[in-house]
């Protein structure tokens, strides 16, 4: 690997900023625009996404900016992907069941698309929708799920209401929570599971532990 060698310049009006948007990306691995506009409209800027992205090559990651949909996210840097000993940025290895209720969000969310400005779904449709998925979560599986979602920015909600006419925003930084490995894990337990025609199996939840931070 060459030397690192970090020469960037921030503005002193700037400084705050980009140390908000650098701690924002280190916690929660996204940035969404409907939610932090003037993080995302900061970061967004090719000049100062520069900075950061030459500040965050220092510990082996990178931003990209994704200005269709409006996010940044945290990412490993591409000459670091491969490198022994370094910890992947952004993958969180879900339980089958919550990565179920991931796949269930994001149908959700492209259900929604085009209908208002934001993308909302009431908890009560939520469940509806997970019983005609048939991704069976008890309410204490499925609030630790979506305060995970939520930490990661991937929806946002009042956590303290759990009425089912309680209203959950869906962010499009939905489509970039999956890793690939895991994907590909739930839909073989899915063909492995799925009926034949008989009706006598559904999918059985295989617990995956998460990855220590």
């Amino acid at each position: 690997m060459s030397d690192i060698k970090l020469n960037i310049s921030i503005k002193e009006e700037n400084t705050i900023w980009f140390k908000r948007c650098i701690r924002k990306l280190l916690d929660s691995t996204f940035i969404v625009g409907e939610k932090d506009e003037k993080l995302y409209a900061f970061i967004s800027r090719e000049s100062n996404r520069q900075d950061i992205s030459d500040y965050l090559r220092m510990i082996g990651f990178d931003v990209l900016v994704d200005t269709n949909v409006g996010i940044a996210m945290l990412k490993p840097h591409e000459a670091d992907e491969e490198a022994v000993g370094l910890k992947r940025a952004n993958v969180v290895s879900f339980t089958l069941e919550q990565y179920h209720l991931l796949l269930v969000l994001w149908e959700v969310y492209l259900e929604n698309l085009g209908y208002s400005d934001g993308n909302l779904v009431l908890r009560g449709d939520l469940i509806d929708k997970m019983k005609a998925y048939e991704v069976d979560v008890d309410k204490t599986k499925l609030s630790a799920a979506m305060k995970l979602f939520k930490k990661y920015n991937l929806v946002d909600y009042d956590v303290k209401d759990e009425s089912e006419d309680a209203l959950i925003t869906l962010y499009p930084s939905l489509q970039f929570g999956w890793d690939i490995a895991q994907f590909q894990t739930v839909t073989a337990e899915y063909r492995k599971n799925a009926p034949d025609g008989d009706g006598e199996e559904t999918p059985e939840g295989v617990s995956v532990e998460e990855e220590d931070e």
